[in-house]
Formats: structure tokens, sequence, C-alpha cells
């Protein structure tokens, strides 16, 4: 498998362009691989390279605006952007305040810790157990809701878990199991952490994939996006993105 860094295409302006574009995107830049911010400031990863070829299907120009996750809704019902491409899986209570288009992929959650640590992912076998996760993320709600007896450690970015994991300051951590992965076990930072227990993908906690934001009044678009989706994966354009990252399906069944 290799990490292919695509900065952001031709017909997709950054933040600071001073061309007005089609449709504003929010995006993170920091859940990688799907999203992530070089040292030079450019955007890249999964969700970068999705969103450039869903724009360059749908023959529109689009900004991409960094945003941070807490306030990433917002800035969409805001009028700050027009849809979300950043890894945000499609739920029920996310539908109270926003629509979503299909899925444009699904993978399951996993617990970290270091690999000598000899946990076991029952409720009983976690409880009392400090646990780092994204703040608002299907991970805090499912944690929650299937582990209630453990700790719960809050952080803004899920770099920021990383860090307090390396320094000891929590026992585990729960995310996507691709993004820990890619993101941190494979790197210099992940050694002697590792997965342990089993894939979680509970559409109650964890939705029905991961989608594209927008306006509920936003049905056009919403339709516009599902059609460029479809046409990416129909031409091969979808698997040349995700062989580009990974070394398996992403999109699910």
């Amino acid at each position: 498998m290799k990490k292919f860094a695509i900065a952001v295409a031709a017909t997709v302006f950054t933040a600071s362009a001073a061309t007005a574009a089609d449709v504003d995107i929010c995006v993170e830049g920091a859940y990688p691989p799907f999203s992530e911010t070089t040292e030079s400031g450019d955007l890249v990863g999964f969700d970068i390279d999705i969103a450039n070829a869903l724009c360059e299907q749908m023959g529109k120009s689009c900004e991409l605006v960094k945003t941070d996750w807490d306030g990433i809704i917002p800035a969409l019902l805001e009028d700050k952007c027009d849809a979300i491409i950043a890894s945000m899986s499609i739920t029920e209570e996310r539908k109270k305040q926003i629509d979503f288009t299909n899925k444009y992929y699904n993978t399951p959650a996993k617990f970290i810790a270091a690999a000598d640590a000899g946990l076991t992912d029952t409720p009983e076998g976690m409880a009392g157990k400090v646990v780092g996760v994204q703040r608002g993320t299907t991970h805090h709600d499912f944690m929650e809701g299937v582990f209630p007896d453990v700790e719960l450690k809050l952080y803004g970015t899920q770099d920021e878990v990383y860090l307090d994991l390396q320094a000891g300051r929590i026992d585990a951590a729960m995310a996507d199991s691709v993004a820990m992965n890619d993101g941190f076990l494979k790197t210099e930072n992940g050694e002697g952490f590792a997965f342990f227990g089993g894939d979680y993908d509970v559409p109650e906690y964890h939705g029905e994939g991961v989608g594209i934001g927008v306006r509920k009044e936003d049905t056009a678009l919403k339709e516009e996006f599902n059609a460029a989706i479809d046409a990416i994966r129909a031409s091969g354009k979808y698997e040349e993105i995700q062989n580009e990252y990974f070394d398996f399906n992403v999109y699910g069944s």
C-alpha cells in the first residue's frame, strides 16, 4: 500500500483563493489519512481527493474550507460552506440538523492500546479504564452507550488522542480502524501500540456509513453529489483514489 498525497486540483481552490467558487466544502484537515494538512499548508488525503474528483465530475469549482471538527456542522448551517466532506458518519442524530448524500465509504471502529496492555474489549474488561475519543464523533456516542463504566477523555482532534496515548495519560483509544492504522500505528509514533478486540460497526451508533453533509433545503446539490459518487465509482476514478491510500475496499458492501 502506498499513500499518495495529492494537492488540491486545479478545479478546486484553496480557502485563500479570491475567485468565488461554485461550492464551498468544509473539510477538517486533521484526520489522516482521510484529511490532513501538510507542513506547507496543503490539504491532502482521501477525503480531499474524493472532493476534488466529485467537483470535477460535477463540472464545478470548489473551495476547500478548513474547519475544526467541533464547528463543522455549525459552519454548514451558518452558510460558511455548502457541504461537508470530512469522514462524517450518517447518523439519525445528525439528520435532525442536516441532510446527507449516500455513503462514499464505510470502515469499522476499533480499540488501540499499548501492545502489552492486556486489555479485553468487554464492558467489564474496560471498566475503570481511561479511554480517549474525539469529541462529538460516533465513537464518543458509542463509548457512552456501550462502555458506560469507562472514564472517557474527550479531545478536539484525533492527533491529540494519540499524544495522550503515547504519554500514558489514557489507557486506550477508540476511533475508526483505518484512521488509526494509517495515521498512527504505521508511523514511528505508533511503535509499541496495537489493536485489540473486534471490529465495531453498530448502526445505532456508527450510522449508515460516511456521507457528504448538506443543508436540508439543498436537495439539488445533494442529488448532484449522489450522481457524482455513482459516476466516479462507475468510471474507476473512485477505485484509483482508494488504491493510492488503501489495499482494501473502503466503500463496504
